[in-house]
This record gives C-alpha cells, sequence and structure tokens, in this order.
C-alpha cells in the first residue's frame, strides 16, 4: 500500500523548510510531489524513505546509486 505524506510531516521527516524543499524539487534534488485534488499535494513515502536514506549514505561517505544525489551543502 503506498502513503501519501502531506507537507508537514515531510518537513518533519527531513528536516527540511517549505521554501527548501520546493526548491530542491525544482533542481530535481527531491521527490516531486503528487496532485491529490485540486490544491492539494503530497509525497510519496517510500520516495522521502529513499531520499533520507541516500542523505544518510552520502553524509557517510558512501557513495549513492542514486542519479539525483545531492552535494551535502545543498538540498
Amino acid at each position: 500500500m503506498t502513503t501519501l505524506l502531506r507537507l508537514p510531516e515531510v518537513m518533519a521527516r527531513t528536516g527540511v523548510s517549505r521554501s527548501s524543499l520546493y526548491l530542491a524539487i525544482n533542481r530535481g534534488t527531491f521527490p516531486k510531489q503528487v496532485l491529490i485534488g485540486s490544491r492539494t499535494v503530497g509525497w510519496i513515502e517510500e520516495e522521502v524513505e529513499d531520499w533520507i536514506k541516500d542523505r544518510i549514505q552520502c553524509s557517510r561517505g558512501h557513495n549513492s546509486v542514486d542519479k539525483k544525489t545531492v552535494r551535502n551543502d545543498e538540498v
């Protein structure tokens, strides 16, 4: 079952602000949101969790297999 996360939950899990999340989405370094309704979006939980795991791996000096890996000074 796929779970969609709303913005406050994504911000809480990632520790990233709203503006930084949308900037990262525009850069292609954070998973893109899914349209839920006419003015409502959410993020696929698994994609957000994968992004978090990738950031952990990057911070530990491990190479990532994800093409959208960001530098440690980027979100």
